[in-house]
């Protein structure tokens, strides 16, 4: 009986002595190299076709040639639901014999060792690969290429940037491998190269024949906050925000939406850059050109706030034309504030026209000129009479003084000299701050110049009438010492008035001199109404009056006379002596006399007070 599989044997033989019977050892010899002759040469970790001979519901028998068929599981089969005996595929040998002598094979590995391989193959040989997309991914797609996992970012599916993944998953498409890392087995795949290469002759062939002024078709492809990206074929033009629309458009979501379709025209392109600028209001008339003839200065016009600024606020009459509202129109005040203080944006109001320029599209306007100037009212001079008391807020403070607006529109001046008849008022925010309310009366008012002074102390009598009578020269009052600096100290005395006195002037009587804080007699030794002011000193309080010197007093003298008469002098008698005595007496009352008449002069007046 012959048998296909080994011909060479003399099977005739063999059945007549039986296997292993009755053979030389040439014969022996003879045999197994005859079967050696037919086994597959083979090594370890290399990849060989094997046939299916067997499939089981767990395995899958396979035939390499060898002198063993391999068995590997049906798990790794699950991609070849029809497998069936006869089939070619690849393996991996892993181990020719293992501890049971068996030998080791793998589908997988030899799957995953052929996949990096073509994988490799397609990027050095740029060919297309077919992809089976798996699943979405955070930036991207996960795709199947010879069963290796691949990336495809989100920016490489398509020129035109892709919102929505999803609708991908489950499809085929064609990707070419662009980059391997085979540090972290990482394949990067794109379907965008494959676009744009189609694109490329539709963009040379738009950037040829572009041309300034030229209006074209375009479709909104991205949004920014600077502006829209347009897709015009293949070739991607800017539409500035400011390009959008004649009126102001804070955000270009305001007016377009992706995927629109909107005609633009070419303002400018840079062909070594292939930068192209497009605008879409150029396509209609500018608005100030279709402005009524009819407005002109002092036109009374309304709109919506659009923009407010440091210096003002822009009011849209129609979309395209604004004016500016300087704070400086907004209220009659002299004193400015910022615009957000009177309008807010989105606000509807009117104004009156105060410059026009057509030739330059500017136009300025006001609002306070829709009320009456203040100054101009006719009760203005009877409201605001000298003598009238009034109520103020303090807008600002100046060295000088500070600024009271009693209604919008009204400000006056209060002097710093003016705020207090007692306390020394170096600044008006060492009386009051900015905000505050503060009582004045009307000292002055200049209507032509829009001037008003105005005064808070003279809501009172002046006190230095009173305190003329109270802080006599030679009277001593409990006083306080508030500061002291290298001449002259301050005092606090009563009534909350302020004096002063010199440094040696605080000298105690133990020898040591006043501290700041002490509080001690002080006497009056000046007194001044009109620059109020009250000079005083401890130190009199204790001193001892000094006396005369009778021998400074009457000096030695050259007058021969007198010399002559000094004999006779002391030869006097003691009649003489008393004649003497007497007209000293009548001398010194004489002497007296008119200090006598002036204090009763003062209490007679005091007492008439």
């Amino acid at each position: 009986m012959a048998n296909q599989e080994f011909p060479e044997f003399d099977w005739d033989k063999v059945s007549k002595k039986g296997i292993g019977g009755g053979y030389s050892a040439s014969e022996k010899a003879e045999f197994e190299k005859i079967y050696s002759d037919t086994l597959t040469a083979i090594e370890e970790k290399d990849v060989v076709d094997a046939t299916v001979v067997g499939i089981t519901d767990r395995e899958v028998l396979l035939n390499i040639g060898f002198k063993s068929d391999g068995i590997v599981s049906r798990s790794e089969f699950r991609d070849l639901p029809d497998l069936k005996v006869g089939d070619v595929v690849e393996v991996f040998i892993e181990k020719q014999e293992d501890a049971l002598g068996q030998l080791v094979i793998s589908r997988k590995k030899a799957r995953i060792l052929t996949a990096w391989s073509k994988i490799e193959k397609a990027l050095e040989t740029d060919i297309i690969v077919d992809a089976l997309i798996k699943r979405r991914t955070k930036g991207g797609l996960i795709v199947d290429i010879f069963g290796i996992e691949a990336f495809l970012p989100g920016s490489q599916i398509d020129v035109k940037p892709i919102r929505d993944f999803d609708i991908f998953v489950g499809k085929r498409m064609e990707v070419k491998v662009v980059k391997i890392n085979h540090t972290n087995d990482n394949v990067v795949v794109s379907h965008k190269v494959l676009i744009e290469k189609d694109l490329e002759k539709q963009r040379q062939q738009i950037l040829t024949n572009l041309d300034k002024g030229q209006v074209l078709e375009g479709v909104v492809k991205n949004i920014t906050n600077f502006g829209v990206f347009i897709d015009l074929g293949g070739v991607d033009g800017l539409l500035h925000i400011t390009d959008i629309s004649w009126g102001r458009v804070n955000h270009p979501n305001e007016v377009l939406k992706l995927d629109d379709k909107i005609k633009i025209v070419v303002l400018d392109f840079d062909e070594d850059k292939k930068r192209i600028s497009l605008g879409m209001k150029q396509l209609e008339a500018h608005p100030w050109d279709s402005l009524a003839a009819g407005l002109e200065i002092g036109s009374k016009v309304s709109g919506k706030i659009v923009n407010i600024a440091d210096y003002g606020a822009f009011l849209e009459i129609k979309p395209g034309v604004e004016g500016l509202i300087h704070v400086s129109e907004m209220s009659w005040s002299q004193h400015l504030r910022n615009p957000s203080d009177f309008l807010q944006i989105g606000d509807d109001i009117s104004a009156v026209v105060l410059t026009l320029d057509r030739e330059e599209r500017k136009m300025s306007l006001g609002i306070k000129q829709i009320t009456e100037d203040p100054w101009t009212k006719q009760d203005l001079l009877s409201k605001y009479a000298v003598g009238s008391k009034h109520k103020g807020t303090v807008r600002n403070l100046t060295n000088f003084g500070l600024f009271l607006e009693l209604e919008e529109g009204i400000d006056g001046l209060v002097h710093v000299s003016d705020l207090s008849w007692t306390k020394k008022i170096k600044h008006p925010s060492d009386f009051v701050k900015i905000g505050d309310e503060l009582e004045v009366v009307v000292l002055e008012l200049d209507g032509e110049n829009r001037r008003l002074a105005l005064s808070h102390k003279h809501l009172e009598e002046n006190p230095w009438d009173t305190f003329e009578t109270v802080f006599e020269v030679g009277s001593t009052h409990e006083s306080t010492i508030l500061s002291k600096n290298d001449k002259q100290v301050s005092l606090e005395l009563p009534y909350g008035i302020e004096g002063y006195a010199l440094l040696k002037g605080i000298a105690k009587e133990d020898g040591s001199v006043a501290e700041t804080g002490e509080k001690l007699p002080f006497e009056v030794i000046e007194f001044n109404k009109e620059e109020k002011k009250i000079v005083l000193s401890h130190t009199k309080t204790w001193e001892a009056p000094v006396e005369e010197d009778k021998s400074k007093k009457k000096a030695p003298s050259n007058n021969k006379s007198e010399k002559t008469k000094l004999p006779e002098a002391e030869k006097s008698t003691l009649g003489d002596l008393s004649a003497l005595a007497a007209l000293k007496d009548q001398m010194e009352s004489d002497a007296a006399a008119p200090k006598k008449k002036a204090v009763k002069k003062k209490t007679e007046e005091s007492e008439a007070e």
